[in-house]
């Protein structure tokens, strides 16, 4: 597990280019919120997490437990869910409204990266809500 990548991902990277092409300009991996967000957008106090399915256990074809192990990969799972919950609420404490893309919503790049914009051009700043796509 040591060798699985957690920054400049394929889905990240399908992100970040998007974004950058629309002409939304980003900081990396802020090591000083909560979480490291994968974008985070410091104007608009909103950052975006960009998930992998298998690793964060989101409820999709590609979410799915192995069937060998079971018992410590569902720990493992709900690990990193408990995580993410407690990073998105201290986000939201702190004023950051954050936005979690799932690597599959990706299948589906122009719906996905619109969802994305919009999110990012609402009005709603200061609130600390999260929003999932």
């Amino acid at each position: 597990m040591a060798s699985v990548g957690q920054k400049d991902t394929r889905p990240e990277m399908i992100v970040r280019r998007n974004l950058h092409r629309l002409g939304f300009r980003y900081r990396l991996h802020r090591r000083d919120l909560p979480g490291t967000p994968d974008l985070v957008f410091p104007s608009r106090k909103k950052v975006i997490f960009v998930h992998g399915c298998y690793w964060h256990g989101h409820e999709c074809r590609w979410g799915k437990l192995p069937k060998s192990n079971q018992g410590y990969w569902r720990a493992k799972i709900r690990a990193n869910r408990d995580r993410d919950d407690r990073n998105a609420s201290s986000l939201a404490e702190m004023g950051w409204d954050s936005l979690t893309v799932w690597q599959c919503e990706l299948r589906e790049e122009r719906k996905a990266i619109n969802r994305i914009v919009e999110y990012l051009q609402s009005g709603c700043i200061l609130g600390g809500n999260q929003a999932q796509l």
